[in-house]
């Protein structure tokens, strides 16, 4: 049977998507310069261990990188500093607050799928799987969500230009690149800020006002932190989802048996989506660096050093997961990277889950058919540290 990945060939340069697992779970890249982890067990280790896997790498880049680009970027901070700063915005998501959410997301949905009632083929990615989630960011944010097409633009800016691996490269097209990814990423700071002084003069109900009133340590965040943290949430809050949805539903139209399940039982959507998030993880690959020389996967790596983890390879991991390349919306359990792990497990997990959970369940009672079109594939972001489509064609008859 021909998967997802083999129809559409997914990342070429990704074997263990394609079933080949690495002779080892840990080794070196000498062209690179870090060191590469694909196993789940090894991963997980590295996740709840931040005293000796640090989240802060700009020590150890070996191309600069502007300061007012890390003040306020919770992914690249450490305990206690990162703790305070996430308590500021995880009030915003919380269990509770997000279930709270379900009937705008119902009402945003229904109003997003009525424009394509009737269409013979849509597009997935413009027509919900990017919309639906912006919008909900961008609300909760305080910002014009009219503008999201601005923000699609910004934001695929920031995927192409700081995905990647273009802050490993000390030479001088490195350099370019990091410079060229500064200035592209000028546009949204700028955006950003023009709302903050907004809410410095006239606070909302919105976390952007929240933000702007908001202490750490006793002392009021820097303008510059609080741009970089909002648009963090802008850029991350949408692009997770947006790709969980799309590839959760070409996995299913990958698996014709399995999707004919999930539309009869609807109770396999969540599975549906969780399975989607570990065959074809958004998120693949995600650095530490080493704060002293430590063991792990009976390798020893020295103090340090960049340690890239292979998250989508980890979700492979035949020692985890049995069939890991099987995809099966009923695994149980399922212990998958989709969201990250330990302190900086996503904080919009559960928003992105309700979002993917009703759009699939609206576009399943809205189609009866929904398939992809051989004379108009898929395209998938290029980046290497993530996997998402972009654009996803669907006949619906």
């Amino acid at each position: 049977m021909t998967t997802v990945v083999q129809r559409w060939d997914i990342h070429p340069e990704h074997p263990w998507l394609r079933g080949e697992r690495p002779d080892s779970p840990v080794q070196f890249d000498e062209a690179q310069g870090v060191w590469n982890v694909y196993g789940h067990a090894e991963c997980l280790e590295i996740l709840g261990d931040h005293a000796t896997f640090s989240s802060d790498l700009t020590r150890l880049m070996p191309v600069g990188v502007d300061e007012s680009l890390i003040e306020g970027d919770m992914s690249q901070m450490d305990p206690p500093l990162h703790r305070k700063f996430r308590s500021l915005v995880s009030g915003a998501f919380t269990p509770r607050l997000v279930a709270s959410m379900e009937e705008q997301v119902v009402d945003l949905t229904n109003g997003l799928l009525d424009q394509i009632e009737g269409a013979s083929e849509i597009e997935l990615a413009s027509a919900l799987a990017y919309p639906l989630p912006v919008i909900v960011i961008a609300e909760l944010l305080g910002v014009p969500a009219d503008d999201r097409e601005l923000f699609r633009k910004w934001a695929d800016d920031v995927i192409e230009s700081f995905s990647g691996f273009s802050f490993l490269d000390d030479s001088e097209q490195g350099v370019q690149s990091v410079q060229s990814a500064t200035e592209r990423l000028q546009p949204l700071r700028d955006y950003m800020a023009e709302h903050l002084t907004e809410r410095r003069a006239r606070p909302r109900e919105d976390l952007l006002s929240h933000l702007a009133q908001a202490e750490v340590d006793g002392e009021r965040l820097t303008d510059t932190e609080i741009v970089n943290v909002a648009n963090i949430l802008l850029v991350t809050g949408h692009i997770t989802t947006t790709m969980t949805l799309g590839n959760t539903v070409l996995c299913l139209d990958s698996n014709p048996e399995q999707f004919a399940r999930v539309r009869a039982d609807r109770s396999l959507v969540p599975g549906a989506i969780e399975e989607a998030l570990r065959t074809l993880s958004p998120s693949a690959a995600l650095a530490r660096g080493t704060t002293t020389d430590v063991e792990i996967g009976g390798t020893t790596i020295p103090k340090d050093q960049i340690v890239m983890m292979w998250l989508a390879a980890a979700n492979r991991d035949p020692a985890r997961f049995p069939d890991p390349d099987v995809y099966d919306p009923t695994r149980d359990p399922n212990p998958h990277f989709g969201f990250g792990r330990g302190i900086h497990f996503c904080l919009g997990a559960g928003l992105a889950r309700l979002e993917a959970r009703v759009a699939l369940n609206a576009l399943l009672d809205r189609f009866p058919v929904l398939r992809t079109n051989p004379d108009n594939p898929p395209s998938f972001f290029p980046t290497p540290d993530m996997i998402g489509v972009n654009l996803l064609p669907l006949r619906t008859s």
